[in-house]
């Protein structure tokens, strides 16, 4: 009876930790039979777990929703990503969900054994969080989003663009990328036929989610690929510009959340950045300290003009009192 009970638990959490699994996945993993399989499946089932089952060669067994929460099984590692991720929660990143992330993560620590415990208030105790304000996004947008990512499934959505348009859009979901106090989703976008980047936070998702699709091959790692993206496409300006220093000096000033950069000599490179503003924009460029030329967009280099007018009118008055 010991070793059936051990052996469901491990049934209960490979079911957990993806969508769909075959019988003889499942009867290699747990070193069983595949009619083993077919007998513990059944006893789930009289406990209360909703597994699903699609006969044939293209079937399979899947978890499904059921009437209570069922126990999670999580490993070690899992276990602490997930304590680090609530009281991050907790700290108010996502909206609407400080409250319910305290009491989650005490019912988690009240369970932990005393090394993991141990190892959850190291970290904390060592990591500094900036706080600073971003775009409001909902949890259930971010739920929502992230099923239809885990599950290849296409999903629709309203899009609202940095000129204030609205559009319908169908894409293949990919992954969810927290950047720059931003949320991004990376997705396949079907009527334009590439890759696109949407801000989640100008996403308002539809119901139901389209057609499962199989996954195509990322362009780039989807962190990198968004940090590109977002520097300049997400924002109303994107400026090109002209820095007369090394590139890796720039590197230090510029972190990548604010453009990319491509070094065109020993003593000079390319920043191309975006912003809502032109006065951003402007500020930005004199905040790094370096001279500069600015390639695109032309009303920046008159809006420099203006500012850098307006700083010295400044200055003269304070010298001036």
């Amino acid at each position: 009876m010991l070793e059936t009970s051990a052996r469901l638990l491990r049934l209960l959490s490979l079911l957990q930790s993806r969508r769909d699994w075959s019988g003889p996945e499942l009867a290699e993993r747990l070193d069983v039979t595949p009619r083993t399989i077919r007998r513990d499946v059944e006893r789930l089932r009289a406990l209360g777990y909703p597994v699903h089952a699609a006969p044939g060669t293209a079937g399979g067994y899947r978890l499904g929703a059921g009437a209570a929460l069922p126990p999670l099984l999580l490993d070690d590692e899992e276990a602490v990503a997930v304590a680090l991720c609530l009281r991050t929660g907790a700290g108010g990143i996502v909206e609407g969900i400080q409250e319910t992330s305290v009491r989650a993560l005490a019912k988690l620590e009240q369970v932990l054994p005393s090394r993991l415990r141990h190892r959850v208030q190291a970290m904390q105790a060592v990591t500094v969080e900036q706080r600073t304000p971003g775009p409001a996004v909902g949890q259930e947008t971010l739920t929502a989003i992230g099923a239809a990512c885990r599950d290849h499934e296409r999903l629709r959505f309203d899009y609202l663009d940095h000129s204030r348009a609205v559009s319908r859009r169908e894409v293949e979901p990919y992954r969810l990328v927290h950047h720059n106090r931003r949320w991004y989703l990376l997705a396949y976008d079907v009527a334009r036929a590439d890759w696109r980047t949407f801000r989640v936070d100008r996403m308002e998702p539809k119901t139901p989610t389209g057609p499962r699709f199989t996954p195509r091959q990322l362009p780039d790692d989807a962190a990198s690929y968004v940090a590109k993206g977002v520097t300049s496409r997400a924002y109303r300006y994107e400026a090109r510009v002209v820095l007369h220093a090394p590139a890796d000096a720039v590197r230090r000033l510029a972190w990548s959340g604010f453009g990319t950069i491509t070094e065109l000599g020993e003593d000079s490179c390319e920043l191309v950045t975006g912003f809502e503003s032109l006065d951003a924009l402007a500020m930005f460029l004199g905040m790094l300290g370096v001279d500069f030329e600015v390639k695109e967009p032309p009303e920046l280099a008159d809006h420099v003009r203006v500012v850098a007018a307006r700083l010295t009118r400044s200055a003269d008055r304070g010298h001036g009192s």
